[in-house]
């Protein structure tokens, strides 16, 4: 009896053990959750009603017909389904919204929208070797670098939209953002109208675009410039030979007329001059037409010249990330009517300027035609830069931004000249930099012209720099021939949404100061000029109206 006793509780403590040993199992063994209805992508991001749109996610049915598929409230046709991916039809009727999945009793929606568009996709890769249209009833998407090649002219039609593909896009595998190069020899004519702008944007989607998605417009000519033949452009664009010393002043690289560019301007690398600006203008000659063009969320300039003779009319710096009118390699064109509205808490991290001038790293000595002549000497008239409306501060929302430097920035020689302009809220109004031999002597000798100027609201409005002394920087500003001026913000009288990045409005009141004192002496006396009454971009006409964006974040394009 007691054998048979023990032989129990051997069994007991037995069964007891496994039992223990089999939830120590159980604990140590990870635990896979089954998998719940789910979306993780869909693609492509819009389209045409009709467009086959690929959804991938999780515990979708395997039969067609038991998956509810809704663009925003319209039923689509699922064509084909498997437990991890819906291939479905964008029904007619269909309005941009989020995708909604229902099998069974569970729904699910995606995190982004799906853009509904009325024009169909084309995918535009590699060279463009032949006279080409864009049309306004399809969207481009650049992928990689594009050239359009010589002898080649690309014609955009107005309302035409393209989109820059990110680095990511690139179908060489070279990590480059979607970039369209109008090569020498080659033309772009991409003529809009204020009611139909042709657009460059992000081919993000709304609320998730930025600075730098893609890498820009870039002209290539066969202008004077100042560097040797065989220097070519940066950020490892291919110029066959170099620039070249062709020295075409009347060179033609086509037409941008009421053309926007948005969330373009990308670094390529961590080297130096190793970027794309929003436009990017190499050599360009005066026999192209540039008018009406805004450039938005710049990764890197807004605009930069470099080299060349182009004249423009008419332009827009946008919340830029670094400097907005940037001049090099010996540019001699002419520019009247420009604005720049900046975001105060976004500046890039080398200091960001209104102007930057100058000639080539150190500007000195400048020898000859290609060897540091012709100098930088363009003639900019009737701007308008705005950053800070209250005391100009380095407190930047950005981890990448750096501090806001000078209004202009002018240095290695640079012969600028810069009439009837405003420039507030900059930490430093006017940067006069460089040698005794170089840009002190241009503006001594009216080579470097500033007349008509109003700085206001600057924490330093006049500085020297390199060997130029503060005082040597203040008599020549204040000279009174030149006209310039330093004033209070309040005294301007401008408008009281001037600095309202979302809805600015930009013509002083009536009886503001700006509106008066005007000086067209010098190269200002030119007849490119319209000789107005104001100083700054704005008399009594808001020539933004109608055909700049001033939210072009979160503007749907389809």
């Amino acid at each position: 009896m007691n054998v048979l006793k023990n032989r129990q509780y051997l069994l007991l403590l037995l069964f007891g053990l496994f039992m223990a040993v089999s939830a120590c199992d159980n604990d140590d063994k990870p635990v896979t959750p089954d998998p719940v209805l789910a979306i993780t992508t869909f693609a492509p991001s819009a389209g045409l009603a009709g467009t086959k749109v690929v959804i991938t996610g999780t515990k979708f049915d395997a039969t067609p017909a038991n998956n509810k598929v809704l663009f925003d409230t319209t039923p689509a046709t699922v064509t084909a389904a498997t437990p991890t991916s819906l291939e479905v039809t964008v029904p007619v009727g269909a309005t941009t919204g989020l995708i909604s999945v229902t099998v069974g009793t569970s729904t699910v929606k995606s995190t982004t929208p799906f853009t509904v568009s009325d024009r169909s996709v084309v995918e535009v890769k590699g060279n463009i070797t032949a006279n080409t249209n864009w049309t306004a009833d399809k969207v481009y998407v650049i992928k990689g670098f594009v050239y359009v090649e010589s002898g080649a002219t690309l014609t955009i039609e107005k309302g035409t939209l393209i989109k820059g593909g990110s680095k990511e896009d690139d179908p060489s595998g070279k990590q480059q953002g979607g970039t369209l190069i109008i090569n020498q020899g080659a033309k772009i004519m991409a003529i809009g109208t204020a009611e139909q702008p042709i657009v460059f944007t992000s081919s993000k989607e709304p609320g998730k675009r930025n600075y730098g998605d893609w890498g820009g417009v870039v002209l290539v000519g066969k202008a004077p410039h100042n560097q040797i033949g065989s220097r070519g452009p940066e950020g490892g664009i291919s110029v066959p030979g170099g620039l070249g010393t062709e020295n075409n002043a009347a060179d033609n690289s086509g037409t941008l007329q009421y053309v926007r560019i948005e969330f373009g301007g990308v670094a390529l690398s961590n080297q130096a001059n190793s970027e794309i600006n929003g436009l990017t203008l190499y050599a360009v000659g005066s026999g192209t037409t540039i008018d009406h063009v805004q450039v938005s969320y710049s990764g890197d300039d807004s605009f930069e010249w470099f080299g060349g003779t182009v004249n423009a009319k008419n332009l827009i710096a946008f919340r830029g990330f670094d400097d907005d009118w940037d001049t090099d390699w010996g540019f001699t064109g002419k520019i009247q009517y420009a604005l720049s509205l900046r975001d105060p808490k976004i500046s890039d991290q080398s200091k960001s300027n209104g102007f930057e001038s100058d000639n080539f790293d150190p500007g000195e000595p400048a020898t000859g035609t290609n060897a540091g002549l012709p100098l930088t000497a363009p003639v900019f008239a009737n701007v308008s830069n705005f950053v800070f409306n209250t005391a100009p501060t380095t407190d930047f929302v950005s981890p990448a931004s750096g501090a806001y430097q000078a209004a202009m920035h002018l240095r290695r020689n640079t012969s600028i000249n810069i009439f009837n302009s405003l420039f507030v809220g900059y930490p430093q109004g006017l940067r006069l930099d460089g040698t005794a031999t170089g840009t002190y002597a241009n503006a001594t000798s009216g080579a470097l012209d500033l007349k008509g100027i109003v700085l206001s609201n600057m924490t330093d409005a006049i500085l020297g720099a390199g060997a130029i002394t503060k005082d040597q920087a203040i008599g020549y500003f204040n000279a009174a021939a030149r006209k310039n001026e330093t004033k209070d913000l309040a005294s301007l009288l401008l408008n009281s949404a001037n600095f309202n990045l979302a809805a600015p409005a930009f013509l002083p009141q009536a009886t503001s100061p700006l509106l008066t004192g005007a000086i067209w002496e010098g190269k200002g006396a030119d007849a490119f000029f319209t000789k107005e009454t104001y100083r700054g971009a704005f008399g009594t006409t808001d020539w933004t109206k109608g055909w700049a964006n001033w939210d072009p974040q979160n503007t749907i394009y389809k």
